[in-house]
Parts: C-alpha cells; structure tokens; sequence
C-alpha cells in the first residue's frame, strides 16, 4: 500500500456486501455505537486511540501522511 485510499473501501475481505452502501454504514453504527455513554473528554480519548491503533495498522508512512493531509486539508486554522 503507498496511496491513500479515499474511495468507499469498507467489508470483510472475501465476501461481497449484499448492499453497496452497508459496509460503510456497518462501520458507522459501530463508531457511533463506541462513543454511546461517553463524555466529550472520555470520546476524544476513544478517538485518539483508535488513530494510533489504525495508524500501527496501516504501518506505510508514506500513507499516514498522506492522510494526515487530507484530514487536515480544508480545516481552519484556529
């Protein structure tokens, strides 16, 4: 993997999804359903551990950096 993938790339390897919407619906219930009865503070910390987590993942720093651009593309400076 060198490129960052910003298409809909979400399943289980080897099975095709029955909708072409559901994976990427799946995975949204699961975060939204990660953060249910936290607290702002506690969720950040969710999120942030789970960046680290997919970041060890993904492991291609050519990668991470190319999404830490595009997360960070359009964002206002504060």
């Amino acid at each position: 993997m060198s490129e960052l993938i910003t298409q809909a790339h979400f399943g289980t390897p080897g099975e095709t999804p029955r909708h072409a919407y559901s994976p990427g619906d799946d995975f949204y219930e699961m975060l939204i359903n990660t953060h249910e009865g936290l607290d702002d503070a506690q969720s950040r910390l969710v999120n942030a551990r789970l960046i680290l987590l997919l970041a060890n993942h993904i492991g291609d720093l050519a990668v991470l950096r190319q999404a830490l651009a595009a997360a960070r593309a359009g964002v206002a400076h504060t």
